[in-house]
């Protein structure tokens, strides 16, 4: 059976804090007993709040429910379609594996040799230190977990890109205008990103923003532009599964369901680049209407 009972937005607050500096939830729990809270509800207020950074959902309100079904992930079939090859416009992509969870799928020729060469080439003169979204202020910063250059093309920039984005839409079937605009990573020896998950954390006032304005990221797409000699796989560790990159191909991973909750599973990294270079283009595809914040 379970009761619902008042949640002050100052503890929620406090123990939404605490998470993003990285304190574990049992030494919050600790501390909320301390403080003459019994047990049950001091757990009860930290799985909610944490719940809220696993799944990606909105923080709790001013009322809190204990003893009720816990919050988990339902994966749902990718929105991929079915068989060996799948045929994208003027191209035959060839279904390398598929993953149940997180949702996903490797994909072969996806991208032209040349496609590849022409995204290099337009990114390479207009790279920058990499940003992210950082968990705490939903500002983007340099990312001190990716050490990479980057940068972004617009929606529909050039024609490569416009065709590109097409290629993307047919084969998740979400509207173009739903992805975020196309990023180039270029990663050098020694370059890498530590674990995180694409999708974005309500923890703050700037990723609640560009929630309402957007909606969550659901899926995310990486193309390999280069061959890469060693390293600088993209690995998912809860899983034990990592992908090498080869020129051309796809990976394609979806992480949102319909109750709008996110799957932690989805955490991946890339390993330390050993040799040469790498070069890979991301795109974050949102349940709606991609809005830029400049934009709105």
């Amino acid at each position: 059976m379970s009761i619902t009972v008042s949640f002050p937005a100052e503890v929620r607050d406090w123990i939404a804090q605490n998470l993003t500096r990285g304190v574990a939830p049992q030494a919050i729990v600790r501390e909320l007993v301390d403080r003459k809270n019994a047990i049950e509800l001091a757990t009860a207020m930290v799985n909610a709040v944490s719940s809220s950074f696993l799944y990606g959902t909105p923080l709790p309100g001013a009322t809190l429910e204990i003893g009720g079904a816990p919050v988990t992930y339902e994966p749902e079939a990718l929105r991929v379609p079915d068989g060996p090859t799948i045929r994208l416009g003027e191209r035959q992509v060839r279904v390398v594996s598929r993953m149940q969870r997180p949702a996903a799928v490797l994909l072969d020729d996806f991208l032209s040799a040349n496609e590849c060469e022409q995204l290099i080439a337009l990114a390479r003169p207009r790279l920058n230190h990499s940003t992210v979204v950082d968990p705490v202020t939903g500002r983007d910063v340099v990312a001190g977990h990716r050490s990479s250059d980057g940068m972004f093309f617009r929606l529909g920039e050039t024609p490569l890109i416009t065709r590109l984005e097409a290629r993307i839409a047919e084969l998740t079937g979400l509207s173009v205008e739903n992805g975020e605009g196309l990023q180039l990573l270029h990663y050098e020896a020694g370059a890498e990103s530590t674990p995180h998950v694409d999708y974005l954390i309500p923890a703050n006032p700037a990723n609640q923003e560009s929630i309402a304005r957007s909606g969550q990221r659901v899926g995310t797409l990486l193309m390999y532009l280069n061959d890469v000699q060693a390293g600088g796989e993209t690995v998912f560790p809860q899983l034990g599964w990592s992908v090498v990159p080869r020129r051309g191909q796809a990976l394609y991973f979806e992480y949102g369901n319909r109750f709008g909750l996110c799957d932690p599973s989805s955490l991946h990294t890339s390993t330390p680049l050993h040799t040469g270079e790498k070069w890979v283009a991301t795109k974050w595809i949102r349940t709606r209407r991609f809005v830029p914040r400049d934009q709105a």
